[in-house]
């Protein structure tokens, strides 16, 4: 099987699997007083240690969940509710359009239960959110204003935001700004104290973790609202039994990707424009979505190094996905946790990309298992996967039209 799905989640490594492995041999809860216990605590705390390190963070300010689900409703939530305590006028969210689900749901929470009124920041055709354009929205009435909320790259086209400007514009309001790092974090450089954030999203099974661990990266003096209720762990922030053998793998995880930066960056890079450059050899109608990644923001690359996503015309998505299944080759139509909805994509639609083009999109993702000769095997395959698609989306048009007549 070719795997070029790492965007979704990514193989575990083993190094990961054998500290796990490690951890699951050993008993006890790290709230816990025994000697049991406190030796889970040390686990925990010298993980704690690890993931701060490698991101630029104070170990105080590494918060563990249960992923990135968990960490962007703790922020989002937790931000807003605290922000309206204080002050019931901070109603209003800016947010980026192009977020993922994990974000947008809460969003759309908020907005129907709880007062929030959310204002979508404009983007570009890439998909980026520009500082002025934050400023000109916060401009509009800084007083309503809670927080803001911009992924640092997005999951589908890979464009990488302006973080540390849109923080400054923020901040200059004194308003909190989040950000979701979850596809950022062990392909770009990320530094949780030098982007001036105050919260941060990231996931441990987008780097070779486990499912079901993350953390938010959450300021010392940001307050937040728990979302969770019960024995007070994580600051009083995020109550419950922490998964210690998770956490431990979570270290392993982030400690590899960040260490092994420098050398995979651009190793990811070159196996996504090689694929884009074949791709468009046999399939030369075909559209990359997002920025090019030839330039760069924030000092790093303006696209994701793994991420390439493309667009076929006169095709479905799904179509391109099931047939390149069947040939061993495992992509995306777009995020996962949209999976198996037949919508076009919310970020391309936000982008501009009529819904007709929209359809027709795949994302190949890579990672730390991925080979050039992943790229091949996609590359031989996708010009008889293009023309079939092709025939069977004209098979539907005429379809769609004799009904019509």
């Amino acid at each position: 099987m070719v795997y070029l799905d790492h965007a979704a989640t990514t193989p575990v490594l083993p190094a990961v699997v054998r500290a796990m492995t490690q951890a699951f041999a050993h008993t006890g809860n790290a709230s816990s007083l025994h000697s049991a216990g406190r030796a889970a605590r040390r686990r925990v705390e010298e993980a704690r240690e690890t993931i701060a390190a490698a991101l630029g963070a104070r170990p105080s300010e590494v918060i563990f969940t249960s992923g990135g689900t968990e960490s962007d409703n703790l922020a989002i939530a937790g931000l807003y509710r605290a922000r309206r305590r204080v002050d019931a006028a901070r109603v209003r969210i800016l947010a980026s359009p192009t977020e993922h689900h994990a974000v947008l749901d809460v969003l759309e929470h908020l907005e129907a239960d709880e007062g929030a009124t959310v204002d979508w920041l404009e983007v570009d055709d890439y998909g980026r959110v520009h500082a002025d354009t934050l400023s000109a929205a916060i401009a509009e009435n800084p007083d309503d204003v809670a927080l803001v909320t911009v992924m640092w790259a997005n999951n589908e086209v890979g464009t990488v935001n302006p973080v540390r400007e849109l923080v400054q514009v923020a901040h200059a309001r004194g308003i909190p700004l989040h950000t979701d790092a979850v596809q950022a974090v062990g392909q770009l450089a990320v530094d949780f104290g030098a982007s001036g954030a105050d919260a941060l999203t990231l996931t441990a099974h987008k780097l070779g973790g486990p499912t079901g661990v993350g953390a938010l990266l959450l300021r010392r003096d940001a307050t937040v609202d728990p979302i969770l209720f019960g024995g007070g762990q994580e600051r009083g922030v995020r109550s419950g039994t922490l998964d210690v053998a998770g956490i431990v793998g979570f270290a392993v995880a982030v400690q590899d990707a960040v260490g092994s930066l420098d050398r995979r960056q651009p190793q990811l890079a070159a196996l996504r424009d090689a694929l884009i450059a074949g791709v468009r050899g046999v399939v030369p109608d075909v559209v990359l979505a997002g920025d090019p990644g030839q330039s760069h923001v924030d000092g790093g690359p303006s696209r994701l190094p793994g991420n390439a996503h493309l667009r076929f015309p006169d095709c479905e998505g799904d179509s391109l996905l099931m047939l390149l299944d069947a040939q061993g080759i495992e992509c995306s139509t777009g995020s996962a946790c949209t999976a198996g909805v037949a919508r076009p994509s919310h970020v391309l639609l936000a982008m501009g990309v009529p819904e007709a083009e929209a359809v027709g999109a795949l994302r190949f993702s890579f990672g730390h298992t991925s080979t050039p000769a992943d790229v091949d095997a996609v590359v031989a395959a996708i010009g008889p996967v293009v023309e079939r698609a092709r025939r069977a989306w004209q098979a539907s048009r005429r379809r769609v039209v004799t009904s019509d007549a």
